[in-house]
C-alpha cells in the first residue's frame, strides 16, 4: 500500500507539501517557498534593482526541466499496458471476426465488428490518459499496481491547476478590460 499524497484541491495541505519539480509555476507560488528563495538570492541580487524579475526565469528554468526520468518510465510502462492491451484487442477483433466468418462458424454482422473494435480502441485512448495519471508523480514512491489512489491525487492536482489558471485569467480580464 502506498502512502496517500495530499491533493492540491485542499487548501490546508497546500502549505504542507513540497511541489513536484514539474508542477506549473502558479502552483509553486501558492506554496510557501518564496521566503527561502529570497534569502538565497539576497546577497547576489542586492546591487541589482530588478531582483524580483530575475526570480521568474529561475523558476521557469526549473519548471521546464521536465518530468524526472523515473516518473517518465513509470508513466510509459503504465500507458503501454493500459493502452496497449485494449489496442491489441481492437486489432485482433478484425482477425478473429475474419476467422469466424471464413470458417462459417457464425455470421458476424459487420457493424458488430465495427462497434467492438471501436470500443476497444476507445478504451485504449482512455487507458492512455489513465496510464499517465495513475503513475505516482513522486520519484521516491513507486505507487500501487493499478494506481487508483495515485489517479485520484493526480486528477485533483490537475483540476486544481486548471481552476487556478481559469481564476487567474478571469481576474486578469477583470483588471485589464479591453479598450475600443
Amino acid at each position: 500500500m502506498s502512502p496517500k499524497l495530499p491533493d492540491s484541491s485542499s487548501s490546508s495541505s497546500d502549505a504542507d507539501r513540497q511541489p513536484l519539480p514539474f508542477e506549473p509555476v502558479k502552483s509553486r507560488k501558492q506554496v510557501a517557498r518564496k521566503p527561502e528563495q529570497r534569502v538565497a538570492k539576497s546577497p547576489t541580487a542586492v546591487p541589482k534593482p530588478a531582483a524580483s524579475s530575475s526570480s521568474s526565469p529561475r523558476l521557469n528554468a526549473h519548471s521546464t526541466a521536465g518530468i524526472p526520468e523515473r516518473v517518465s518510465r513509470r508513466m510509459v510502462k503504465r500507458m503501454a499496458v493500459f493502452c496497449g492491451l485494449p489496442t491489441f484487442l481492437g486489432m485482433s477483433t478484425f482477425v478473429v471476426s475474419y476467422l469466424v466468418i471464413a470458417n462459417d462458424l457464425y455470421a458476424v454482422p459487420t457493424y458488430a465488428v465495427l462497434l467492438v473494435s471501436l470500443g476497444f480502441f476507445g478504451l485504449g485512448v482512455v487507458g492512455l490518459s489513465y496510464g499517465a495519471l495513475s503513475a505516482s508523480w513522486d520519484e521516491d514512491i513507486p505507487g500501487s499496481r493499478l494506481g487508483f489512489a495515485e489517479f485520484a491525487t493526480n486528477w485533483g492536482r490537475m483540476t486544481g491547476t486548471w481552476q487556478a489558471q481559469r481564476k487567474a485569467a478571469r481576474e486578469a480580464a477583470r483588471n485589464n478590460p479591453k479598450r475600443g
